[in-house]
């Protein structure tokens, strides 16, 4: 039978069949892990899930830690973890290799650990502190609802504008 090969995951699948390469699991996601990565991730998961209620799942090529919204998430890659965090402010350290802003109040920080040694402060504390403001990060629904809006400014009328040029003559 004729196959093809999926463009997300790269697999070879028979013509035909069904095919969901999006839905995953947190253990397909790290089965290929090394010893060191693997004593790290179940660190760095275990850390995370001691900050309080929260959502942990995969998705995609992801493990995304979130309360409403995603406050970290996890790209577990052949030689490293790849850790994406956010935080209301920049920071600046030896640690942080990418910043990038990702809305007009919120900083994603990507950083990579390689060993179980390396999930402790400041990177656990950089991730408790996305975990505490996420909520502040990402208002409710109910809270946009609450802003009061702009109001629109009126554009003069006719009648004034020509008063107006008539006067400037």
């Amino acid at each position: 039978m004729a196959t093809r090969e999926c463009y997300h995951c790269k697999q070879e699948v028979e013509e035909g069949t069904p095919h969901d390469c999006w839905t995953t699991t947190e253990e397909n996601l790290t089965r290929e892990l090394s010893d060191d990565l693997m004593d790290a991730w179940e660190r760095l998961r275990e850390t995370a899930s001691e900050f309080g209620d929260q959502r942990i799942y995969a998705s995609h090529r992801s493990i995304m830690f979130s309360r409403k919204a995603c406050y970290f998430f996890v790209r577990p890659q052949k030689s490293f973890l790849e850790i994406w965090f956010f935080l209301g402010r920049k920071l600046k350290d030896r640690h942080v290799r990418q910043v990038v802003q990702t809305s007009t109040v919120k900083f994603g920080h990507q950083i990579r650990v390689i060993h179980r040694d390396q999930v402790e402060p400041p990177i656990t504390d950089w991730l408790q502190e996305a975990y505490e403001v996420s909520a502040q990060l990402h208002p409710s629904k109910a809270a946009k609802a609450g802003k009061r809006k702009a109001i629109p400014k009126k554009k003069p009328s006719a009648k004034r504008t020509r008063i107006t040029r008539q006067a400037r003559s």
